[in-house]
C-alpha cells in the first residue's frame, strides 16, 4: 500500500461563523479562526477544512456563492485569509476549503446574465426547461423554479437560491477550473468538494417513478469523466489534497472516485451512516463498515466522520449527551480514529458538545429544516409535532457557537450570536476541558499522538470479531508484527465479552481506554457503558 501524509492525517473542521467572532458582530470570521490556531494546533491536528468564506448572500451559510475570488465580510478579507493561511502554514499544518461548484448563488454574475435573456451568451452556464419534471430538490418539494423574465424555469438540487451550473458547457468547466486555480496559486492544500457527485445529470431529466427517492439527483453517467478532466487540467498540477461529498453511493461506486489509479479524488465521504441512520444500530454500522472495507483496501481511501456542519452531534444523535455524555463520546473517538481511513473532528466534537432542542421553529436558521417545516405544516399537520420530528437531524444541531468559556454568549462574542448559543455551554466548555487532564479534549489529543506514532492505527489490516454481538464492536488492526485489539461497548448497558470468544490470543498492554479504572485482563471482561479499551495482542 503506498504511503502519503494525506492518510496519516487527521482534519480538524472550522466552521467559522459559529467558532469565534473576533469583532463582536455575532459571526465568527477568519480573524477569529486566526485567534484560535494555537488552541488547534495543541490538539495535534494535521490539516484544517475551512467552509466557504466566498462572498454570499448567505441563504445557506456560504453555500450559495456569489463570487468565487473574494470574501464574505462577514468572514473578513482576502488580506486577513491570507494571513491565516501563512499562519497555519507557519505551524506545521495545512489547509483545505470547499468547493461549491455544482450551483452558484442566484446572485453570481453568470446566473444574472443567464437569466437576463434566452439569447444570452451564458443562458447555458445553468440548466433550463420550457417545462419541469417532478424531481425534488434537497430543500424544497420542487428542483424547478419558473423565472418570469424569460418565462423558463431553472433547475436547483438545493434551493430556489441556488440554480446549478450546467456542467456539459465546456466554458462552465474551464471557468471553475480557472477559479481553482486561482486559490490553490495562492497555497491552500486541497479542497473538500461539496456534493461533487451531483455535477452529471441525467439527460432529458425524465420523470422519477419515486420523486421522494432523490438519489436521481447523483452519481450518473458522465461524472467520472467530469472529475478526471478536473484531475487532469488542475489537480495533478499542485501538491493537494481532495475529499470529495459523495451521497448516494455503495462502496463498488465509491472505488471508482478514489481507486489510486483512476485520477479522480484521494478519498471521500459517503452517507452510508449520516444520512441513512438516524439512531444507532450497532449491526447496520458493522455491516456498512465490513463492505467499504472490503471494496476499498487496498485500493482506495476512506473518511471515518459521525457528525459535521450538516448532521448531529454525535453524542446526541448516537450516544448519551446526558448521563453517558464524557464516556459516549470518548467511545466514539476512539472508533472514528481506530477505523480504517482518515479521521475528521467537528469544532467541539473534541470537548464532547451536544444537539440542541430549541422551543421554536423561530429560533432555527437551517434552510432545509425551515423548507420541511413549513412545507408539512402547510398540509394541515400540527405544527408542534413537525417541529419536534425535525429536531432531532436539524443541521443547526451542530451549528450552534463554539463554547470556549462559561461566560456570556459561552465567550463566543462580545454582541449577540447568529444562532443561540447551547445552554449547557456553563458546563461544557473548552476552558473546562483544559483544565480536567480526564477531559474529552486530552482523550482526543492522545488518540492523534497514539497515530502519528503508530502506523497499525493508518496501515493495519482490518479484522472483526463478535460480528453478532447487539453491543459490542471488536477488531484488530495488524501492520507486520503489531496488532490492536479495539472492544467498544457502543451501548447505555454493561456488557461481558469473553476473550476465548476472540481467539486473539493473550492480552497486552491496554494502549488507550476511557475508563480509568480498567485493570482486567481475566478470561471475561465486563464492560461498563459506553467503554472503550484497545489491547496490544
Amino acid at each position: 500500500m503506498n504511503k502519503t501524509w494525506w492518510k496519516e492525517a487527521v482534519v480538524y473542521q472550522v466552521y467559522w461563523r459559529s467558532f469565534y467572532d473576533s469583532n463582536g458582530d455575532g459571526y465568527g470570521d477568519l480573524e477569529g479562526v486566526y485567534s484560535k490556531l494555537d488552541y488547534i494546533q495543541s490538539l495535534g491536528v494535521d490539516v484544517i477544512w475551512l467552509n466557504p468564506c466566498y462572498d454570499s448572500p448567505d441563504v445557506d451559510n456560504g453555500y450559495d456563492i456569489a463570487d468565487y475570488r473574494s470574501v464574505m465580510p462577514k468572514a473578513g478579507t482576502m488580506a486577513t485569509f491570507e494571513k491565516l493561511l501563512a499562519a497555519v502554514h507557519n505551524r506545521g499544518m495545512k489547509l483545505i476549503m470547499d468547493l461549491v461548484v455544482n450551483h452558484t448563488s442566484n446572485q453570481h454574475a453568470w446566473f444574472q446574465e443567464s437569466r437576463s435573456s434566452i439569447e444570452s451568451p451564458k443562458r447555458d452556464y445553468y440548466i433550463w426547461r420550457k417545462q419541469p419534471n417532478n424531481w425534488r430538490s434537497y430543500f424544497a418539494p420542487s428542483a424547478w423554479t419558473y423565472d418570469e423574465t424569460t418565462g423558463e424555469y431553472y433547475f436547483h438540487s438545493f434551493s430556489d437560491e441556488q440554480p446549478d451550473l450546467n456542467w456539459e458547457n465546456e466554458k462552465v468547466r474551464e471557468e471553475v477550473y480557472d477559479f481553482m486555480r486561482f486559490w490553490l496559486d495562492k497555497g491552500i492544500d486541497g479542497f473538500r468538494m461539496d456534493v461533487i457527485n451531483l455535477l452529471a445529470k441525467i439527460p432529458g431529466f425524465p420523470d422519477a417513478e419515486r420523486p421522494e427517492d432523490i438519489s436521481y439527483l447523483g452519481n450518473k453517467q458522465g461524472i467520472h469523466e467530469y472529475l478526471q478532466e478536473m484531475h487532469d487540467k488542475v489537480l495533478k498540477h499542485y501538491d493537494v489534497f481532495t475529499v470529495g461529498e459523495i451521497p448516494f453511493v455503495n462502496p463498488e461506486d465509491g472505488v471508482l472516485y478514489v481507486g489510486e489509479e483512476r485520477g479522480e479524488l484521494n478519498t471521500l465521504f459517503h452517507f452510508e451512516v449520516c444520512d441513512y441512520m438516524a439512531h444507532w444500530d450497532l449491526q447496520r454500522f458493522k455491516k456498512i463498515q465490513d463492505r467499504w472495507y472490503e471494496c476499498l483496501w487496498g485500493k482506495g481511501w476512506n473518511s471515518q466522520f459521525l457528525n459535521n456542519h450538516d448532521h448531529t452531534r454525535v453524542v446526541s444523535r448516537f450516544g448519551n449527551d446526558t448521563v453517558y455524555r464524557e464516556q459516549s463520546a470518548k467511545c466514539f473517538a476512539t472508533l472514528i480514529h481506530t477505523l480504517p481511513g482518515m479521521p475528521y473532528i467537528y469544532q467541539g466534537e473534541e470537548i464532547g458538545m451536544t444537539g440542541i432542542r430549541f422551543d421554536s421553529i423561530d429560533e432555527y436558521n437551517d434552510i432545509a429544516m425551515k423548507n420541511k417545516y413549513k412545507e408539512e405544516v402547510g398540509k394541515g399537520r400540527d405544527s408542534e409535532a413537525v417541529l419536534k420530528e425535525l429536531q432531532h437531524l436539524s443541521r443547526d444541531n451542530s451549528r450552534t457557537p463554539m463554547q470556549w468559556n462559561a461566560g456570556s454568549q459561552a465567550g463566543f462574542t462580545e454582541g449577540q450570536s447568529w444562532i443561540n448559543v447551547n445552554p449547557n455551554y456553563k458546563e461544557i466548555n473548552v476552558e473546562q476541558a483544559l483544565a480536567d487532564e480526564n477531559s474529552v479534549f486530552y482523550y482526543y489529543k492522545q488518540l492523534i499522538a497514539l497515530r502519528k506514532s503508530n502506523e497499525v492505527m493508518v496501515y493495519g489490516e482490518f479484522e472483526t470479531y463478535l460480528d453478532q454481538h447487539d453491543q459490542i464492536y471488536a477488531y484488530t488492526r495488524t501492520l507486520g508484527e503489531e496488532s490492536w485489539l479495539v472492544l467498544l461497548n457502543i451501548s447505555e448497558q454493561p456488557a461481558t465479552c469473553s476473550i476465548s470468544d476472540l481467539g486473539v490470543g493473550k492480552l497486552g498492554d491496554i494502549v488507550i481506554g476511557n475508563n480509568p479504572e480498567r485493570t482486567n485482563q481475566d478470561a471475561v471482561i465486563d464492560f461498563l457503558p459506553y467503554e472503550a479499551i484497545v489491547y496490544r495482542v
